[in-house]
């Protein structure tokens, strides 16, 4: 596929860039999506059987198995070469914001920082009476919060569940002031998630998405770039370098 030149010019002058990632980039480095992870033993469950607080309430220690089960399959994984190429972008744009649906941490391991997660982050552990971060001893079948002796629980937003308050707050407030919004392997269906790209858009930023296929909102984004994270943002940023030596050359000889 060949990047246009309008969405590499843009992105080569943004100010501020703004990212959602979604379950298609994590699929590529082999991360099963929910549903996809309820194969074999868990196929004969119900999602609400296993994330809901209700379902912790119900048999914690069902949903301990589950979720450790869990955690060992996404711990086998690697990130990416998307993963990699947005870690090098924010190094090469004034200001990342990346924004993930995902649980998985892939973000982090491939060098990003301060990565917005909405969904929490399946690796972390969380009391259940307080919603407070906690470390703990998880070996147990159900782990016990040190400070005041309530369950803990695996650290992901449920169904039912509100995203944090604090990465809804700053998500949206980057797709408002960024000057590209880039939509990564997300289906743009679940919202609030979804509605980032819209308040970007509203706000004037250049709208891209990149996904292997179109979705609902393709036709409502500037450019919409039909192909697989992992060589799509390689491209943006050979692109971005390529563009760098030619305005060089050009401030140089001109």
């Amino acid at each position: 596929m060949r990047i246009p030149d309008e969405a590499m010019d843009a992105l080569r002058d943004a100010r501020h860039v703004c990212v959602l990632t979604g379950a298609g980039i994590s699929a590529e480095s082999g991360v099963p999506t929910f549903r996809d992870a309820q194969s074999g033993l868990w196929e004969k469950y119900d999602p609400l059987d296993l994330a809901t607080p209700e379902a912790f309430l119900r048999d914690p220690v069902l949903i301990w198995h589950w979720y450790r089960w869990r955690r060992e399959l996404v711990a086998k994984t690697k990130p990416n070469p998307g993963h990699t190429a947005l870690a090098t972008l924010a190094e090469l744009v004034p200001r990342l914001t990346l924004v993930t649906q995902n649980v998985d941490g892939l973000h982090q391991r491939a060098g990003s920082s301060g990565v917005i997660e909405f969904h929490g982050n399946l690796f972390a552990d969380r009391c259940f009476a307080e919603d407070c971060a906690v470390d703990c001893d998880t070996d147990s079948a159900v782990p016990i919060c040190p400070n005041c002796g309530s369950n803990v629980r695996p650290g992901v937003v449920w169904f039912g569940e509100a995203i944090p308050e604090d990465a809804l707050n700053q998500s949206f407030a980057a797709a408002s002031d960024c000057d590209v919004f880039l939509s990564i392997g997300t289906s743009s269906l679940i919202y609030p998630a979804a509605g980032l790209a819209e308040v970007a858009n509203d706000c004037g930023a250049v709208v891209i998405e990149v996904n292997p296929v179109p979705t609902a909102l393709s036709a409502g984004f500037d450019h919409a770039i039909v192909g697989n994270a992992g060589e799509v943002l390689p491209q943006f940023l050979e692109g971005l370098r390529d563009r760098a030596g030619i305005r060089a050359f050009e401030t140089n000889y001109r």
